[in-house]
């Protein structure tokens, strides 16, 4: 058996060794001066930056607009165990500088082969499925989004635009980025109708319980 002070050396090495969960908050916002100065998703932004800090993350952060580097955003997203992409919904989709940054990361990567190697499929093995090989396992991403659109007019059949779909239905594409490359994706986080929302405070305010909820952080 152990002695009491072999056992405390053992804890104190597992704690010092013990490596820090990081997150990657990316801030996907343009700004569209008189119209769309950024305030809200830079409040989530801030709201989720102070949650993760809370609980011991290593924040790691990228605001679009502001520029960034390829090669050093693909070692941000080797580093994070979580990534958070903080976004408004323009025309039904992210601001385009998120597709951009988006194209120009990952192609990176696929070069690379950092985050996958082909998409899956084998010319071996036809049981191999396409959009199957991701080597980003064991990662999450989550996606936070303000809409113009109403909650009521998702997961609705009678609603004309979305036919009963969910807003993880309609944003679909952006999160597929991350599945192809392996990670999992947890639901997503919305605030609706933001022109006209009389509950922005407390979807802000409620934004760390979700987030302590998809990422079950204690």
């Amino acid at each position: 058996m152990l002695s009491i002070r072999a056992i405390s050396i053992a804890q104190t090495i597992s704690k010092d060794t013990a490596k820090p969960k990081t997150v990657l908050l990316i801030n996907a916002h343009l700004t569209y001066p008189g119209l769309s100065e950024g305030k809200l998703n830079k409040a989530f932004y801030d709201k989720a930056k102070e949650f993760f800090i809370s609980h011991n993350y290593k924040v790691l952060e990228t605001k679009i607009e502001t520029g960034y580097n390829v090669d050093a955003e693909v070692e941000k997203h080797m580093q994070a165990d979580i990534i958070v992409l903080q976004t408004p919904v323009n025309w039904e989709n992210t601001p385009w500088i998120y597709k951009k940054y988006v194209d120009e990361v990952f192609t990176s990567a696929m070069r690379s082969q950092k985050f996958l190697n082909g998409d899956g499929r084998s010319t071996t093995d036809s049981t191999k499925q396409y959009g199957t090989g991701g080597k980003m396992q064991g990662k999450k991403f989550l996606l936070s989004a303000t809409w113009n659109a109403p909650e009521e007019s998702f997961n609705d059949p009678r609603q004309t635009f979305w036919k009963g779909k969910s807003a993880d239905d309609a944003l679909f594409n952006v999160a597929a980025n991350y599945l192809f490359v392996g990670f999992t994706i947890v639901p997503g986080h919305y605030c609706y109708d933001v022109f006209h929302n009389k509950h922005i405070k407390e979807d802000l305010a409620n934004y760390p319980v979700y987030l302590e909820k998809v990422f079950k952080i204690k």
